[in-house]
């Protein structure tokens, strides 16, 4: 066997730069490059590999360690996890700052490798600079904050110990069932440190992601559980995207008669315009499909974490007689809500469904149910579509709200609602355009009113609902698809929280567009506490005196200011027809652009029969709250209790 000495930075580059992943027949890179910002943990070990020689990994530079993390997990993501770009951080503040990017990903089970630096393995110097010392143990680092939040951890102490640990990596990156966040904490000395390793560490690795097919045992209890179904219904979650299961599944669902629904990850895997798909479904589902889910007595949840926006809380399937089956390559999640457990992979399962319910001579007992409940929703999208401002009008929100719609109107000069904005941007940007969004209000709106044909054009981070994932995120789908237009959909509240990536996209040439929907506050929770009953405390945006009490008046931001002064091409608009001026304009700039949208609050969609439980007050002197804990308590007496 022979050896060859290098560091161990030196060492992750190599290793990194000569892993591929191959999927049906297809062998691609996994490995694109490296984002850092480099620091005193980093920048002599790892980044003087990098700088020395890079291969073909490229190095990019972050603004904010989550924000580039965040980047990271959207190319992951937007490249059906086949493609990833690492992250390196020094120790201490950068390292902690990937640990929100590093649940993103876990929960949401995409692929990210980190790199955080870590203190001396010889102590030496201790305590370093940004070193966290706990006197019990000094074992202890930052980077142990990482163990509840990433599917593998390691710490690299000793040069040898690199090969066992990227191995392992590797196997955890490239698995579909239990891929998510990857931390390999390197100590600062060890990264300089040399080694001869073997030459077999570096060899070409192919990790092949296969279609395990269901068992036979399995598919016989599927088709057992369909042919005493009369009303089922699927549910297509984010393990039919990564399957590239959309055409197999639209099939099967055109072959019975059997309509789906839609979960944030599963949305874009299937086309909009399909009869059979009801959109999306639960707490941020829309009318059709909550109709329809409230009378299946079987539901099949494909490749779904079946999360309690998905179930409503598990109480959206109101049928007594209802069943429950699930599609999944994670065992864990095939077994939720007590489902008879398919594990395999989804696109293989539903082939073999299909042949075996069609050799059933299976059909569904719906009749004009789909077409009515689509028609229904199709109503209530044009009357969001037209919402339009009115003085004195009615917001769509039922919420108490002691905020004045005119109050806004006089501070921003805005009247554009919402829910008509979403409607225009679908119209006006192109069809196979890319939208990202996390957190807010806008994941609700737009899993209820967004379309689209073009497959993964819809890129919803809503299992950690980070905010702060949107603009960075947009990069990062940006970066896996340079030819596509790409719509950052992000609230004031989270632009203000992490935007740096902005930056990035500019110095990158990677245009990516923020359409920015200012609301003067947190809209989606001044929502949630109002209409329990509660005051609107620190969720909206307004001055305050000394004392800390609210002098009244809205505060005016001009975002798109602050994005003109890094480079950005910006707009305000105030208008319908501002925006729509705007949109047409971004669509022409080869630049990153920014779109400050003036939007009133409370113009947001609401809840369509469905039901989120939410920990309220049980004791409380105000009559509002208890009347919400008194129907609180009533919907959860109700509710699924496993």
């Amino acid at each position: 066997m022979k050896y060859e000495k290098m560091t161990v930075g030196q060492a992750i580059v190599r290793f990194l730069d000569n892993q591929y992943v191959a999927f049906d027949g297809k062998e691609e890179k996994f490995v694109d490059g490296i984002f850092t910002i480099f620091g005193h943990g980093i920048v002599v070990g790892l980044g003087q590999a990098l700088d020395e020689n890079p291969r073909s990994l490229r190095v990019y530079q972050g603004r904010n360690e989550q924000g580039m993390a965040h980047v990271a997990a959207g190319f992951a993501k937007q490249n059906n996890r086949r493609r990833i770009i690492a992250c390196a951080s020094s120790i201490g503040p950068g390292a902690a700052n990937m640990i929100t990017a590093a649940a993103d990903a876990t929960v949401n089970n995409v692929p990210l490798l980190l790199f955080p630096g870590d203190t001396y393995a010889t102590r030496q110097p201790d305590p370093v600079l940004q070193q966290v010392e706990q006197p019990d143990s000094l074992t202890v680092t930052t980077n142990d904050a990482y163990k509840p939040v990433c599917k593998y951890w390691d710490r690299i102490i000793r040069p040898e110990q690199l090969m066992s640990a990227m191995i392992n990596a590797m196997r955890v990156l490239t698995d579909p069932a239990d891929t998510g966040a990857v931390c390999i904490a390197l100590s600062q000395d060890v990264e300089g440190e040399a080694y001869e390793y073997p030459e077999s560490f570096f060899a070409k690795r192919v990790h092949r992601i296969t279609r395990p097919r269901p068992v036979k045992e399995d598919l016989d209890a599927l088709v057992k559980l369909f042919k005493g179904s009369k009303k089922p219904l699927v549910i297509c979650g984010g393990g039919v995207r990564y399957s590239e299961a959309g055409a197999a599944l639209q099939s099967f669902c055109k072959a019975f008669h059997i309509p789906f629904a839609e979960t944030q990850s599963g949305k874009s895997a299937c086309q909009s315009s399909d009869p059979m798909n009801l959109g999306g479904v639960g707490v941020t589902g829309n009318l059709s499909a909550n109709m329809i889910a409230e009378k299946a007595d079987l539901v099949l949840a494909v490749g779904s974490r079946l999360s309690d926006f998905t179930t409503g809380s598990k109480s959206q399937y109101k049928n007594p007689q209802v069943k429950y089956a699930a599609i999944n390559l994670s065992k864990f999640h095939a077994y939720k809500l007590d489902a008879y457990p398919v594990v395999a992979d989804a696109k293989a399962a539903i082939e073999d469904l299909t042949a075996a319910l069609k050799k059933a001579k299976y059909k569904s007992a719906y009749k004009g149910e789909i077409k009515a409940a689509k028609d229904a929703w199709a109503k209530e999208m044009k009357r969001l579509a037209d919402y339009r401002y009115k003085k004195n009008f009615k917001t769509i929100v039922p919420a108490q709200y002691p905020g004045s719609i005119e109050e806004f109107v006089r501070v921003t000069g805005g009247t554009v609602t919402q829910t008509a904005a979403l409607a225009m941007i679908r119209e006006e940007i192109p069809k196979d355009a890319i939208v990202v969004g996390a957190s807010g209000s806008l994941p609700g709106d737009l899993q209820r009113m967004w379309t689209t044909d073009t497959k993964d054009a819809y890129h919803m981070e809503y299992g950690y609902s980070c905010m702060g994932y949107e603009i960075a995120a947009t990069l990062g789908a940006k970066l896996a698809e340079p030819k596509r237009e790409v719509y950052a959909m992000v609230g004031d509240g989270s632009f203000l929280m992490l935007h740096s990536e902005l930056i990035t996209s500019l110095q990158e040439g990677a245009k990516i567009n923020v359409l920015l929907f200012d609301n003067c506050g947190f809209g989606c929770i001044n929502n949630l506490q109002m209409s329990n009953g509660i005051g609107n405390l620190a969720t909206e945006f307004r001055y305050r005196d000394k004392k800390g009490q609210l002098l009244g008046d809205m505060i005016p931001i001009d975002y798109a200011q602050v994005a003109a002064g890094y480079g950005c091409v910006t707009y305000t608009v105030r208008t319908m027809e501002e925006l729509q001026k705007a949109l047409r304009d971004a669509k022409k700039q080869k630049v990153s652009t920014l779109i400050d949208i003036k939007a009133l609050p409370k113009t947001m969609t609401e809840g369509y029969r469905s039901w989120w439980n939410v920990g309220l007050a049980e004791v409380t002197s105000k009559k509002a709250q208890k009347e919400a804990y008194a129907r609180l308590k009533k919907a959860r007496d109700a509710a699924r209790r496993y």
